[in-house]
């Protein structure tokens, strides 16, 4: 066994780690790559620590609680004991290799998780035995059910005082209708849970205190009705996914254990089975059980639908392919640097590989590749099709990069992540370290591709966005304890906007003498709303005095920040030189940059210019920029300016016993409520609300529903702020003017 810096472990430092030689190259047809996730709490690192031990890896049993699990080894884990990272493992079970990603279970580290259900083949998702399906539950089903993958549901913490397992899987069934079949019951549930009936093997199995291997023995009288009853369901399920199987079915009304395996792999396949599974994980009871499952029943990669590359073409995983790797995530350890995890896409790799970057166009030859263990490693000879390894220092490799063979051009991009729910402006304490907080900053997303940075020119902050308040705390702390960098967060500015509801007419005159040549420029103007698809003007009224346009040039800007500015020369006579006209609308767009009410961006705007005067000498662009910035300014005051914030809409997802106090809570966040439904056994509500209303709504939605609840945002439009808040913004912007200038 060797550590991140590639050196061998010694017996002191390898604890619990047996001596592992290099491994055996294994074949596609011989790998299974799996996802564990569940909702936080639901005990997925702690079943990954008992895997690890029934497949020999380890001595003995790590705990969250002595901090000496395979998975959540970095020290923000630790600190907080809590998955932050997805841990990447694998066990050798029956000749067979099972890639595992446990994932992190709290809503705010979603990116894990998405990130495992993309380069694995089967979810198996945790369901804590005290609560039943939750929030996270719906959160991960959804993306299996995008994703199109196999889902087992595993029952975990039957030892639970609170466990009620009947109830449990009749809400199972409400959610997620006939398609769960109960493979597992428990006997007993509580403190004195040690037994379980498999209605697959017709077995009853029993544990010691200790758990591991468990006693089978035929199932007892008094539970026979039951589970012949569970039995004959789980068989005419697997008898509907083949119809060879299906007419054996109508014959005999029964299947062999095989031919029932061979039913449930294909359900699996098509999503017409979710297999439920029983296990008391920290006591290592069913566990070895799940693993047999898992290696004689669950899809190999090959069976799975292909992944398509960037370009739409299927991408089989074919060892004798064109070679190609595909780099999922990438880990910060220290005193190496970067680990870089691929996903063999096709072909196969070896180390000393040449390849190239189809990403970045740079040649990269493999050092020394691995199968991942945790924060160890184990050295391979190659890779193969569907393999899930590791490498460390690669020159230029980053996370969602593509490396190909001789001739080969191919790129992945498959995994999306879902919208930033939380920001924070960010600096460091010490201003002189903002470069190294970037650049800190920029190699921790490489970790996290739902860390997103952004440097807004427009709100003169560095904002950082992640998926709740708990996710951008780790950041923060990794920052001030890993990178010893003093920083802190701010509450970040709203990108309002602003613009105009009526017509207004304006000019000015810029005129400087200085000695030598002057300045002069002369523009007048008129502004107004405007609306995709309105005509052009051909006449405007102001104060009883009528203005005939002669439209000579219309240019339609598409603004950076959203919107339009349609800037028309009506300019007749040669009262302006059309030389000057460019100078005109770039004084415009200046002050469409630095709008006049809050120094915000100017949108949805109509810029006429009708008239002007010019000097024969002293007329220049600069004296013309300035005139129409000073006219545009005036105007743009005159005709009934408006703020406008930017709203979202929220969808939140919440059991029914909280749907009140959420609903309250939104309605004094100037939310509009959209509407509602039932959604898989959880309250969905929809609404649409100020993004300055979000600001600390994921730590108001956590304290009010006990984290029980979860939302998305996504960007809908911009609105007018209500007049009470717009006079207040003026005001801000206005002490803030001042105090610039004192």
């Amino acid at each position: 066994m060797y550590n991140l810096d590639g050196e061998c472990l010694t017996d002191e430092s390898i604890n619990h780690f047996k001596s592992i030689t290099v491994m055996r190259v294994y074949q596609t047809n011989e790998i299974k790559n799996i996802a564990l996730v569940g909702s936080a709490g639901s005990g997925k690192t702690t079943l990954a620590e008992s895997m690890l031990f029934e497949a020999g890896l380890i001595k003995r049993r790590g705990s969250i609680e002595a901090k000496n699990t395979v998975s959540d080894y970095f020290p923000v884990e630790q600190e907080y004991g809590y998955s932050v990272f997805p841990t990447v493992f694998h066990v050798e079970w029956n000749n067979k290799k099972l890639n595992i990603i446990d994932c992190p279970g709290a809503d705010d580290f979603i990116g894990g998780a998405i990130t495992a259900l993309n380069v694995t083949d089967e979810a198996v998702i945790l369901i804590n035995g005290q609560y039943g399906p939750e929030v996270g539950t719906q959160n991960v089903f959804r993306y299996t059910e995008k994703l199109k993958k196999p889902v087992i549901f595993l029952i975990n913490q039957l030892d639970s005082d609170k466990c009620d397992f009947d109830a449990i899987i009749n809400n199972m069934k409400e959610i997620y209708g006939p398609k769960c079949v109960q493979i597992q019951y428990p006997i007993n549930t509580g403190s004195d849970f040690n037994s379980l009936i498999d209605v697959l093997l017709m077995k009853k199995f029993t544990w010691k205190p200790e758990g591991g291997t468990p006693t089978v023995e035929d199932i007892p009288a008094e539970e026979m009705d039951k589970a012949m009853e569970l039995h004959k369901k789980l068989v005419e399920t697997a008898a509907e996914n083949d119809e060879s199987l299906m007419e054996k079915f109508f014959e005999s009304e029964t299947l062999t254990e095989d031919e029932m395996r061979e039913g449930i792999r294909k359900g699996l396949i098509t999503r017409s089975i979710f297999p439920i599974f029983c296990v008391c994980a920290g006591k290592d009871m069913g566990v070895r059980r799940l693993m047999e499952f898992l290696g004689n029943v669950v899809p190999f990669v090959g069976e799975m639908p292909k992944v398509h590359n960037s370009r739409g073409e299927e991408v089989a995983p074919n060892s004798n392919g064109p070679q190609s790797i595909y780099f999922f995530k990438t880990g910060m350890e220290p005193h190496i640097g970067e680990v870089s995890y691929f996903k063999v896409m096709s072909g196969s790799v070896k180390s000393g590989d040449d390849l190239t970057n189809s990403d970045r166009g740079s040649k990269e030859r493999i050092g020394q590749i691995y199968a991942c263990a945790g924060a160890n490693r184990v050295p391979v000879d190659q890779l193969n099709a569907g393999d899930i390894g590791c490498t460390v220092k690669l020159k230029d490799v980053k996370t969602g990069n593509t490396l190909n063979g001789k001739d080969v051009e191919q790129r992945f991009d498959f995994i999306k992540y879902p919208n930033s729910k939380y920001s924070r402006a960010i600096k460091a304490v010490n201003s002189a370290e903002m470069e190294k907080l970037m650049a800190a900053l920029l190699k921790m997303r490489q970790e996290d591709p739902t860390w997103i940075v952004e440097q807004s020119k427009e709100l003169r902050q560095t904002i950082v966005h992640g998926q709740g308040e708990f996710h951008l705390r780790t950041l923060k702390w990794r920052l001030e304890n890993n990178e010893k960098l003093a920083v802190k967060f701010e509450e970040p500015k709203i990108p309002y906007r602003e613009t105009i509801t009526k017509q207004a007419r304006a000019d000015y005159r810029h005129k400087k003498q200085s000695g030598g040549a002057g300045q002069f420029g002369e523009v007048h103007l008129i502004v107004e709303p405007y609306a995709e698809g309105m005509p052009d003007p051909t006449v405007y009224k102001f104060n009883g005095q009528e203005f005939k346009m002669n439209i000579k040039s219309k240019e339609e800007v598409d603004l950076a920040w959203g919107g339009k500015l349609v800037f028309i020369n009506s300019v007749v006579g040669g009262a302006i030189d059309l030389r000057f006209i460019p100078a005109i609308l770039k004084g415009v767009m200046d002050c469409m940059e630095h709008g006049p009410l809050t120094g915000s961006y100017a949108r949805d705007v109509r810029v006429v210019v009708y008239d002007g005067k010019m000097h024969p000498v002293d007329s220049n662009e600069l004296s013309f920029t300035l005139a129409a910035r000073h006219a545009f300014a005036d105007a743009f005051k005159l005709a009934g300016p408006k703020i406008l914030e930017p709203i979202y809409d929220l969808e939140v997802y919440v059991p029914s016993d909280y749907m009140g106090d959420v609903m309250s809570d939104l309605q004094g966040r100037r939310a509009l409520i959209m509407g509602m439904d039932s959604e898989a056994g959880y309250q969905k509500l929809a609404a649409k609300i100020p993004l300055k209303e979000l600001a600390n709504y994921s730590i108001s939605l956590s304290s009010l529903t006990g984290g029980r609840a979860s939302f998305t945002t996504k960007f809908a439009s911009y609105e007018l702020v209500p007049n009470e808040l717009q006079t207040k913004l003026i005001a801000e912007h206005e002490t803030e003017l001042k105090e610039e200038e004192d």
